[in-house]
């Protein structure tokens, strides 16, 4: 079954093709990074009109590059929650269109069931998809959840963020440190020139049993720790100098990583899994999944990413979901559901 793919929940257009039987085809993606930067962070009219601009483009483009054309598709799959409404609508509307004027079946994908389930459409990697059940760590933007994964449609939430989550607090901290946007990978860049151990911060929500995060609290400490730094050194108006800034970062970063890191572990070991999937926005960091890989292997783990192409947002991961739901026989009917901008992905349903 050739599916079409659209995500545009946020800042970026993401558009491919994928087949249930050949995997793959094209997939191609717009970032509006530029647009958004001169303002220091995502403005939600601008996004919308930006995905306008740029779908219809890339929906030729990958028709261009794989070949075929739009009387080969049999599936529409689109964003339908959670993120910006403006942006969902925007592809919604295009894809449900699409599907009604070629009499093919749409159907809303969860965003994050897009980025959990991304690991498995990349046949790119050297390791063998996770076979169910798993534990999946989803770090996307807003989101940061511990979910039990039996199967596609079948998951328990086991622990969430009670307040910023870990990409927000990337952000925002970032932001805190004059680093400009995107303000998660500047800050990440930046801290693999810090120094390890000058500074240190508290592990949130490490010390008491369950799964649930918190990382608000690790943003104030890395505030204070700065303005005490600038106080210190008689810089309240200015920058404090690049190397302490990196050191800053290493430490921020090394604080999110561990707990990150120590909860996941604590997931394994309540469920008695031995797989871990990490998925969305963060699963990119490289200190992340060093620290991942090296202490699940002390205790029999293994961990499970997407390639980096698929760790933020794209249509590839929109078109596997949605492949695989169409291909079950779920489709949106000529009722659409509406949009949902908050969706728990635990009210999905299973394929069957």
């Amino acid at each position: 079954m050739l599916v079409l793919g659209i995500e545009t929940s946020c800042d970026e257009t993401g558009v491919a093709l994928y087949d249930t039987e050949r995997g793959l085809i094209a997939d191609a993606l717009y970032s509006q990074v530029a647009l958004h930067e001169r303002y220091g962070g995502v403005v939600p009219e601008l996004a919308s009109r930006d995905h306008l601009r740029k779908l219809t483009p890339l929906i030729r483009q990958v028709f261009a590059t794989s070949g075929l054309s739009l009387k080969d598709l049999q599936g529409v799959a689109y964003t339908a929650g959670p993120g910006l409404i403006g942006a969902l609508m925007t592809g919604a509307s295009l894809a449900r269109s699409l599907a009604f004027a070629l009499g093919i079946p749409a159907l809303g994908i969860h965003h994050m069931e897009g980025h959990l389930l991304a690991p498995l459409l990349d046949k790119t990697l050297d390791q063998t998809p996770p076979e169910f059940p798993f534990v999946a760590l989803l770090v996307s933007g807003g989101h940061t959840q511990l979910i039990r994964v039996d199967a596609i449609g079948e998951y328990e939430l086991l622990g969430e963020s009670l307040d910023d989550a870990a990409g927000e607090a990337f952000d925002k901290t970032a932001k805190m440190m004059g680093l400009g946007y995107p303000g998660g990978p500047r800050l990440a860049k930046l801290a693999e020139t810090g120094i390890q151990g000058r500074f240190r911060f508290p592990r949130p929500m490490t010390d008491r049993p369950g799964l649930d995060f918190s990382f608000s609290g690790l943003k104030t400490a890395t505030l204070t720790k700065v303005n005490h730094l600038k106080a210190e050194s008689l810089l309240e108006n200015q920058a404090l100098d690049e190397q302490t800034l990196a050191d800053v970062a290493w430490a921020f970063q090394d604080a999110v990583v561990d707990t990150l890191v120590i909860k996941c572990k604590r997931a394994l070991k309540q469920t008695g899994l031995k797989h871990l999937v990490i998925a969305g926005g963060v699963s990119a960091n490289q200190h992340l999944r060093e620290q991942l890989e090296k202490n699940l292997h002390g205790i029999g783990g293994q961990v499970f990413y997407p390639s980096l192409a698929y760790c933020t947002d794209n249509g590839a991961m929109i078109a596997y979901a949605g492949a695989q739901r169409l291909a079950a026989g779920q489709s949106d009917g000529a009722t659409p559901a509406a949009l949902r901008p908050r969706w728990p992905l635990t009210e999905l349903q299973g394929l069957n």
